[in-house]
C-alpha cells in the first residue's frame, strides 16, 4: 500500500506533504529527525492520508496536492 500524508507541525503554522509506502515508519522517520527537509519544525502528529493499491497514483496525488493551490487549499479547508 502507499500512502499521500499530510504532517501538521505542532511547533509552527507549517504542514508537510509526502509520499511513502511505509507511512508508520515514514511518520517516525519525520518525528526523529531523520528527513532533513522537516527537522526543524518538529513534532508532527499526522493530520491526514490517503491510501492508494498503486504507487504512481500516490505519486500523481502527491504533485498534485504540492503543484496545484486550488486542490491543496480545499484539502487543507477540510483538514484544519
Amino acid at each position: 500500500m502507499n500512502y499521500v500524508y499530510i504532517l501538521k507541525s505542532m511547533a509552527e503554522n507549517w504542514a508537510y506533504i509526502g509520499c511513502c509506502d511505509d507511512l508508520r515508519k515514514r511518520f517516525l522517520q519525520h518525528n526523529c529527525g531523520k528527513v532533513r527537509s522537516t527537522k526543524a519544525r518538529r513534532p508532527y502528529k499526522l493530520a491526514y492520508y490517503e491510501a492508494y493499491g498503486d504507487l504512481s497514483l500516490a505519486r500523481k496525488r502527491e504533485f498534485e496536492l504540492k503543484n496545484n493551490n486550488s486542490k491543496k487549499e480545499e484539502l487543507f479547508g477540510r483538514i484544519f
